[in-house]
């Protein structure tokens, strides 16, 4: 049963970051769009085509795609600590003798999931402070601690998976590893061997 909601919130987390990615992707691209056609039409005097454009307000595009990252940013640290992907500096930690490094990990690991459960605390009570407030963001006016919440959120969750990767460690002294070469839905034993060959002499 654990596993099968570890798994359904493993799948929600990329689907939620994936649609982030391609919804500001497209915002962007529309609302660039805009301007330029915009901008040509005033250019050319192509005056109807410019009024119907000028009545189509895009103002609020940056400021979405904007609360947009930071929300990618946020669930995509706690995907990164769950898959692997943040960079660290592992060399003094290699060097040490095996239970001091594998101290030494479960030690960050642990600290990593204090430190954001630290800021996820700290970012629900100024979320809850801020809901009693009637500040609305500029453009959207939609109320600002909505826009906050990806603080809490995103913070508890990467101290979930913090916690989850230190106990994974813990049982099986494992650690999640990104490999860069491995392209999902590729099978490696399908893919054709590019490395170079050496060719006999007198070949050209």
């Amino acid at each position: 049963m654990a596993k099968a909601l570890l798994r359904v919130l493993d799948r929600l987390e990329e689907w939620f970051i994936a649609a982030l990615i391609a919804g500001a992707t497209l915002i962007i691209f529309v609302a660039v769009l805009h301007r330029y056609a915009l901008d040509l039409s005033a250019k050319f005097h192509f005056d109807r085509v410019y009024d119907t454009l000028f009545q189509i307000n895009l103002g609020w595009a940056q400021e979405l795609c904007i609360y947009m990252f930071v929300w990618m940013a946020k669930f995509g640290a706690a995907y990164g600590v769950r898959t692997g992907v943040h960079v660290g500096v592992d060399v003094l930690v290699n060097h040490l003798p095996p239970r001091g490094r594998f101290t030494s990990i479960l030690v960050g690991l642990l600290s990593g999931a204090l430190f954001t459960a630290v800021v996820g605390t700290f970012g629900a009570n100024f979320v809850w402070t801020l809901a009693h407030t009637d500040q609305s963001s500029p453009d959207l006016e939609v109320p600002m601690w909505i826009v906050y919440l990806a603080i809490p959120l995103g913070s508890y969750l990467m101290c979930f998976r913090f916690l989850q990767v230190a106990w994974g460690f813990f049982r099986t002294g494992d650690l999640p590893h990104h490999d860069v070469s491995h392209v999902e839905g590729v099978d490696p034993a399908a893919a054709p061997d590019l490395t170079l060959q050496p060719q006999p002499q007198g070949a050209r």
